[in-house]
């Protein structure tokens, strides 16, 4: 029975001014639950409300209207359509379909409220309140409306053994048509036909009359397929179920009869672990256990056409699951002595086992109640203290207990994952770490025997939704993420790693067998989540606890699943870009697993190979400078000879790059004067791929660095120059490859990118007489790759502007990566010319 409602708003200003009796709703009786139907054909609720009548401007109509209790929100508003189909099921449900595949339902709290609201629909429609269905489900043909309204009602053989091929038939004739159906429901209600049906049942039975029975299996089904309620509840009752059971055990498709009532009343036993003192609530668990049963395994599987039909049987079981959840938790006795037998050390394993499972099902039928009475149910269990009981459950040696508490365990999780949290976090003060909630939950998933590890998968699940910060709570006074990270680090963590920690103590795992690999991935999918959702606990773990180094011991495992979790975990960390993380890997050379690996799968195209080139061409893509230098140094040797892809050449060129920018500091104050001037005469924005040799050669320099204006530098000629010669010869050499189509291009016609230029280190007027003739007013040229073969920086005595770029048959050419832009280059060239005028205007000043 639904809670006592808190006071709802009188009026409904949006629906035209409708209103309640008494101004402010002070009874229960319009009280309602609101449902729909979902795809699967199961009831979903949609709140608690007060259900009010009235006309909508808006709908053109009297219209049904539900606000919701909690703040007056419209929860439903549904026009009273003349020619919907409205049915009244168990003196306190109204049924309709507003559209195709769209049931809504209202559970009323009183059949009085039920009653009111019904009589106003059939004042709409025209029709007396004494019927239980307002329409026909189905427009008919007008042939056939037209026949049928000929004959008002629909009468019935009269009910005897030697009639009853004639009533199956008349059942399966009906069945098609939605007004026949309708008036044979009425028919077979009206003249209290089942029992009369049942009674010939025994007499069949008594004379072993199979025919007649087949008959019977017929007209049985055939009036579960009417979908009427008053009809089921006939059938339902204590006197008449365990018959219409009997008669659906004669399917004359089968050549043996089924024994459903040998299996209800003398293997499936009910069992009160508890003593239920309501006998309503007893007989309405009786009830819905056999109607389960009936609709499970009794009744044939129901074809497309008739899944629809057999609607009203799932809702009337849905209705009394939420019935039977209400009574219990009303119940105080019943529970208070429920959680008292749970954690006493007296009950003997068979009881405690029984209120497990009673208590399991009990947790499985309060997921059809809706939230806040969920709320109220869950609130309940933890008052009387199911996470204690929990915790004695789990640690008995009884399998069968331990599952099903691990499956109640589930429920509470997934409902409220910090109330676990806060418990976990009190015991913790007052237990040791072995016996704490938590660990017990890790040691059922390290101890799992399924080879598939099924339960292990599900117990890591709620492990991760307990560690997970996105549902955890902040308040002004307390941070639920610190604390309970804080908690589980300090006293859970190493219970999770002990099993990779035991197993990694050599240059391969010690045990490789399938289901320890299988765990072994299942931790390392935690500890990866970790490193991506948790910050400093999770850092200080690994690094003091050295746990990458023992996690890429699995690189060695034949599993390949196994070895790329621990790829993926080490992916994890190098993608956080953490320079704690970095400076650890390279202290412990935590590379070496990784590239042993790469070597081993040779050249194997695979998920393997596409991994670890991944994380290589991440680092070059980032330019993680600590990362790129110490795989160069470590191990350029085992990778120089892969050339499938660049990754590992674009790598070298990083470090090389680097190693230049150090040895050559006031190369890069010079690249930052240019820059500056550039961005200060050059007011148009440059794509991406304009800049990229900038971006190539300036990647020390941090944001926010200042830059010097020329006028503050020191003008001394071969400290500018010297950087200047070796700058342009690096960048010419890089690009000569790419420009081979150039080398006969003379100067007519256009500025040509083949430029030579030749610098005097000592000689002030090469650069500004070469600089002034290339950057003609109007058409800037774009120097060329430096022309004399020889040591960085050598300097050739051509003076020429007319000669061809001239190169060194030895040289070999930097890595050419696919996504270069050839259509770049002659904005490259210009860029070029005009930072020699630059520094020609520099040198002049």
């Amino acid at each position: 029975a639904p809670d006592q409602p808190s006071a709802a708003p009188a009026t409904v200003s949006q629906s035209g001014g409708c209103g309640v009796a008494g101004g402010r709703m002070t009874d229960t009786r319009r009280r309602v639950k609101v449902y729909t139907l979902n795809e699967d054909r199961q009831w979903d609720d949609r709140g608690t409300g007060h259900v009010s009548s009235c006309y909508v401007e808006r709908l053109k109509g009297m219209s049904l209207l539900v606000r919701a209790e909690s703040d007056g929100s419209l929860l439903l508003e549904s026009k009273i359509n003349p020619n919907t189909a409205y049915q009244k099921q168990q003196d306190t449900l109204i049924v309709w379909s507003e559209a195709e595949n769209y049931d809504l339902a209202l559970s009323f709290q009183e059949k009085a409220g039920c009653d009111e609201i019904w009589e106003k629909i059939c004042q709409v429609q025209g029709k007396d309140p004494s019927v239980d269905i307002t329409q026909d489900l189905v427009d008919e043909s007008e042939e056939e409306r037209f026949d049928d309204m000929s004959s008002p009602g629909l009468e019935l053989p009269s009910c005897e053994l030697s009639r009853l091929e004639e009533i199956a038939e008349l059942v399966a004739s009906s069945l098609p048509s939605p007004l026949r159906r309708e008036k044979l429901a009425l028919a077979l209600e009206n003249e209290g036909y089942i029992k009369k049906l049942l009674e010939i049942f025994h007499v069949c039975e008594d004379l072993e009359n199979i025919e007649g029975l087949h008959h019977l299996y017929e007209i049985i089904k055939g009036i579960f397929l009417l979908n009427r309620t008053a009809l089921f509840e006939v059938m339902f009752s204590e006197e008449c179920i365990m018959d219409v059971i009997g008669c659906l055990e004669y399917d004359p498709s089968l050549s043996q009869s089924r024994k459903h009532r040998e299996f209800l009343t003398k293997t499936a036993k009910f069992k009160e672990v508890i003593p239920i003192s309501d006998p309503e609530l007893k007989q309405k668990i009786h009830q819905t256990y056999r109607v389960q049963y009936i609709q499970d395994m009794v009744l044939p599987t129901p074809s497309v056409f008739e899944e629809n039909m057999l609607s009203t049987l799932h809702s009337f079981i849905f209705f009394n699951k939420v019935e039977i959840v209400g009574m219990l938790q009303e119940d105080e006795k019943f529970l208070t002595d429920l959680f008292a037998q749970l954690t006493d050390e007296a009950t003997d394993e068979e009881k405690r086992q029984e209120l497990v499972n009673f208590l399991k099902e009990f947790c499985a039928f309060s997921q059809t109640l809706q939230p806040q009475n969920r709320d109220a149910f869950f609130k309940t269990l933890s008052n009387m203290g199911i996470l204690p009981a929990l915790e004695v459950i789990l640690g008995m040696d009884d399998a069968q207990v331990r599952s099903a508490a691990t499956d109640i365990f589930s429920y509470l999780v997934e409902y409220n994952p910090s109330m676990v949290r806060e418990f976990v976090m009190q015991e913790a003060q007052q237990n040791d770490d072995d016996i704490l909630l938590i660990n017990l939950i890790i040691e059922h998933m390290i101890c799992d025997t399924d080879p598939e590890l099924g339960g292990a998968v599900l117990l890591m699940g709620l492990l991760r939704t307990l560690v997970d910060p996105e549902n955890m709570l902040a308040t002004a006074n307390k941070t639920e993420k610190t604390e309970f990270l804080g908690f589980f680090y300090k006293h859970c963590m190493h219970v999770l790693t002990a099993p990779l920690l035991a197993n990694t103590t050599e240059d391969k795992p010690s045990k490789d067998d399938f289901q320890t690999a299988q765990l072994l991935a299942l931790i390392l999918e935690l500890l990866t989540f970790c490193v991506e959702h948790h910050t400093y606990h999770i850092k200080n773990y690994i690094i003091n606890k050295d746990i990458l180094r023992r996690v890429l011991v699995l690189m060695a495992s034949k599993h390949a699943f196994l070895a790329l979790c621990a790829l993926r975990f080490k992916r994890k960390i190098i993608g956080l870009k953490d320079e704690f993380y970095n400076r650890y890997i390279m202290k412990s050379f935590l590379f070496e697993p990784v590239v042993k690996a790469f070597l081993n799968n040779g050249s194997r195209y695979n998920l393997m190979n596409s991994a670890i080139i991944e994380m290589f061409e991440f680092i070059r893509v980032e330019d993680i400078k600590s990362l790129t230098a110490h795989v160069i140094e470590n191990y350029w040797k085992a990778l120089e000879d892969v050339d499938y892809v660049q990754t590992f050449k674009g790598l070298k060129l990083r470090f090389e790059q680097q190693r230049e920018r150090q040895d050559n500091p006031k190369l890069d104050s010079m690249r930052s004067i240019l820059r500056n001037h550039r961005y200060r005469r050059d007011a148009r924005t440059l794509e991406d791929e304009e800049e990229m040799w900038f971006n190539t050669d300036e990647d020390d320099m941090e944001d926010g660095e200042a830059v010097v204006p020329p006028s503050d530098k020191p003008k001394n000629d071969e400290d500018i120059m010297d950087p200047i010669s070796k700058f342009m010869e690096r960048k010419k050499l890089k690009e000569s490859e790419e420009k081979e189509v150039l080398l006969k291009t003379n100067l007519s016609g256009r500025q040509s990118p083949s430029f030579k230029l030749s610098f005097s280190s000592g000689t002030k007027s090469n650069l500004t007489s070469q600089s002034s003739a290339s950057n003609l007013p109007g058409s800037p040229g774009s120097p060329g790759s430096p022309g004399s073969p020889g040591s960085p920086g050598s300097v050739s005595k051509s003076t020429s502007q007319m000669a061809a770029i001239t190169t060194k048959g030895g040289l070999v050419g930097l890595v050419d990566y696919p996504d270069d832009d050839e259509e770049d280059d002659e904005d490259e060239d210009k860029e070029e010319t005009l930072l020699l005028s630059k520094k020609a205007k520099l040198e002049s000043s």
